[in-house]
């Protein structure tokens, strides 16, 4: 028999890994071994009974607890003090074996969803949590779901659908201000669907909606799957978006400009009128705090307007106006 490695090696963690330490180590392994992604690789199979037993033992408290003080002799029968009095009914008392799926820090159903979408979401009784589950020494056994010689009656649960992905085109104002639109997408059979979803003020462009329930129908009764729907955001004239700050530019005249005053300048929602310091140079940027995109996470935020001052150069002058603008020239010179 072939001699059962240490449950510390196998997860890759030190003796005090901390449960999330622990749960992260075991997700690693089981998406990487688990039998659905290596059909047929005997291998594969055997690492992820190795880390799975592991797992069951090392997150549970009472079990870490007794495996810390003595080994795999605390669950083989080879260890002081536990031998039970025939709980499996066997002669002469049998020894503590099974391993169930109840860590500490969530359902191994919990842990398998989060690797694979909710694909082993809601076992029946042939999956995990079976009294006819996992056995300590020699692997996985039950008529039911996994045994010694691999996973013989194979997953007998529910399976949630697959999710779906399309996409939809608002404009610059839409995305700005929130809305709600109705779009059609393709089911993947050959058939079309239309929808109303609402598109979030803020949201930017290459964002994707979860429509949850909206994907292909699961199997067994499980749940369906979501709709992946990614949001172009068409662009504004005269506006430009970073983030939550827009960037726009203002002509004021040279008067303006030279004398200070106020100019009138266009925001996302409409002209305000924005004061105009004397001898505001081109090129110059006035912050108009507050009058950007609104924060997605907090309706409360929101983020700035930055203005460019482009000054307008007067044309077609007449003579008398050439003449002040040479008198003023030579009165700075």
């Amino acid at each position: 028999m072939a001699v059962k490695r240490d449950y510390y090696e196998v997860l890759g963690v030190n003796r005090g890994a901390s449960d999330s330490e622990l749960k992260k180590a075991y997700r690693k392994l089981a998406k990487k071994y688990h039998p659905d992604m290596n059909p047929g690789d005997a291998h594969a199979e055997q690492m992820f009974k190795e880390a799975t037993e592991a797992y069951e033992v090392l997150s549970d408290p009472e079990k870490r607890k007794m495996y810390d003080q003595f080994g795999h002799a605390a669950f083989d029968g080879s260890a002081s003090g536990f031998q039970q009095g025939n709980p499996g009914g066997g002669p002469g008392g049998t020894t503590y074996r099974e391993f169930h799926f109840n860590s500490n820090d969530g359902s191994m159903d919990d842990i398998f969803g989060d690797i694979f979408g909710g694909m082993f979401h809601g076992f029946d009784q042939g999956g995990f949590g079976s009294s006819q589950g996992f056995t300590g020494s020699s692997g996985f056994g039950g008529s039911r779901g996994f045994n010694s010689s691999g996973f013989g009656g194979g997953f007998s649960g529910r399976q949630k659908g697959s999710d779906l992905t399309s996409e939809i085109n608002v404009t610059f104002d839409e995305a700005v201000n929130g809305c709600d639109k109705v779009f059609r997408f393709s089911r993947g059979n050959g058939s079309t669907q239309s929808l109303q979803v609402h598109i979030p003020a803020g949201i930017e462009d290459g964002k994707t909606i979860r429509l949850r329930g909206k994907g292909m129908p699961g199997s067994g009764g499980g749940e369906p799957g979501d709709l992946l729907l990614e949001v172009h955001v068409g662009s504004r004239p005269g506006f430009e978006r970073k983030g939550m700050d827009v960037y726009t530019t203002a002509n004021i005249p040279f008067t303006t400009a030279v004398l200070g005053g106020e100019a009138m300048v266009q925001t996302l929602n409409g002209r305000v009128l924005c004061k105009i310091a004397p001898g505001t140079q081109s090129g110059t940027k006035i912050r108009l705090r507050g009058k950007g995109i609104v924060s997605m996470k907090n309706p409360s935020v929101h983020g700035d307007l930055y203005v460019t001052v482009q000054i307008q150069v007067p044309r077609n002058l007449n003579p008398g106006a050439k003449q002040k603008l040479r008198e003023f020239e030579r009165a700075c010179g």
